[in-house]
């Protein structure tokens, strides 16, 4: 049996762990820039504002309703994701982090403890340590579970748990489900279905299988599969090597100049390298791009992208920045007003398998290089001293900063901002 638990609306729910008059109340979470709704409480769903939906068309909603509105706050996401994810470790033999808000999980053998009684006590210990909610969907297959887990949030019935094990109550979760909500299925393959009358998980459960591979492929056959109960997905104890790296942000007010589009280019530079040490690996390719807004007239419209390999595969921020800065000045266009860059690292491999250049002697186990003993030195300061301690002197991105008007404070990962009880 596998669960997927999933946190509810788990951005505001952070928001409402450390600012608890925000109950009850509709909230929303804005994009980079604060610009689209990325989160919403229940509340705000209720008053229409919808996923993607531009804050600044909704003004006069957010102001009627007392709409709770803040900047997206990533680090304080991260952190609790984190500590949503290590509660549940302690509470299932294995487990896969699928996404920054939810999980699967091995329940195999709980049935003599009773699936229900265990998933009831997953909620009430997370909730207990972390202050989030969850909902949880129980089933034979992951793709079956992630199709309870849907409805164990949306349906109140259900209390927070929803548990498929026999043939009847698999079958009618299936026929109230749109198979666009099946896990696996895009829109691109949603908008064929349904034109060939697949309208339900059920539908797709029951066609042809010879039909199903034809027009969905292998992908399709595996979904089909699983909702009738084979499993066919296990459990990714180990999460497979990222095939690219990318950070990548839009600015909070134009930049014009080179000089702010180097500051720019140099963090998120930064920030590759930072993650691909993370993944115990090294880039061959790095990509840079620069671009300005898409609605700007045709004659004031560029994008500028470029790729180059790297001298040898390395995890060095100095040389990818170099880099990447050098890419820069071959893609920059003077006259245009750039509102988004970004630089992202390709061709990784293991930093383990590559093997050193050739030299006249050769030694067993040859030691750390100037390059690697510096990187850890850097990351060892900026994790005990916060990110940014150390950088290299082109990073500032007091030149290209976000607007983020109604950030919350960095409750857990800023000693600054530490909630004080007097």
């Amino acid at each position: 049996m596998f669960a997927l638990v999933d946190c509810n609306n788990f951005y505001v729910s952070c928001e409402r762990v450390f600012d608890p008059s925000l109950d009850g109340r509709p909230v929303v979470v804005l994009s980079n820039n604060d610009g689209c709704f990325i989160a919403r409480s229940e509340e705000a769903k209720a008053l229409g504002l919808p996923m993607g939906g531009p804050a600044f068309r909704y003004r006069d909603i957010l102001r009627k309703h007392r709409v709770a509105v803040h900047s997206a706050n990533f680090p304080l996401y991260g952190d609790m994701s984190s500590r949503v994810m290590n509660t549940l470790g302690e509470l299932a033999p294995d487990i896969e982090v699928y996404s920054i808000d939810e999980s699967f999980l091995d329940l195999s053998g709980f049935g003599r403890i009773g699936l229900e009684a265990h998933a009831r006590r997953i909620r009430r210990t997370v909730r207990r340590a972390t202050g989030i909610p969850v909902s949880i969907g129980i089933a034979p297959t992951k793709t079956l579970a992630k199709l309870a887990s849907r409805m164990a949030k949306k349906s109140p019935a259900f209390d927070g748990v929803c548990i498929l094990v026999d043939e009847a109550s698999t079958r009618d979760a299936m026929a109230g489900m749109s198979v666009e909500h099946v896990w696996g299925i895009g829109g691109r393959h949603t908008a064929f279905l349904n034109r060939s009358g697949v309208m339900t998980a059920l539908d797709l459960a029951g066609a042809p299988a010879p039909w199903v591979r034809t027009h969905l492929h292998i992908t399709g056959a595996r979904v089909q599969a699983e909702l009738n109960g084979k499993s066919c997905l296990p459990l990714e104890l180990v999460r497979p090597r990222k095939q690219s790296i990318c950070t990548s942000r839009s600015f909070g007010d134009a930049i014009t100049d080179k000089a702010g589009l180097e500051h720019a280019v140099a963090h998120f530079a930064t920030k590759c390298a930072l993650k691909l040490r993370g993944e115990g690996g090294v880039a061959g390719l790095v990509t840079v791009f620069a671009c300005t807004s898409p609605f700007e007239v045709p004659p004031e419209r560029y994008w500028g992208t470029r790729t180059v390999s790297l001298p040898s595969p390395t995890q060095d921020t100095l040389a990818i920045v170099r880099v990447a800065e050098s890419v820069l000045g071959d893609i920059f266009r003077p006259g245009f007003r750039y509102r988004k860059a970004g630089v992202t690292l390709a061709g990784i491999e293991s930093a383990d398998g590559v093997t050193p250049p050739l030299t006249l002697f050769v030694q067993e186990e040859a030691a750390p290089s100037a390059s690697e003993r510096l990187m850890l030195a850097i990351d060892a300061v900026n994790s005990r001293y916060g990110q940014g301690t150390l950088r290299v002197a082109s990073d500032l991105p007091s030149a290209w900063k976000q607007r983020q008007e109604r950030l919350s404070p960095h409750y857990t990962t800023c000693w600054n901002d530490i909630i004080e009880i007097s």
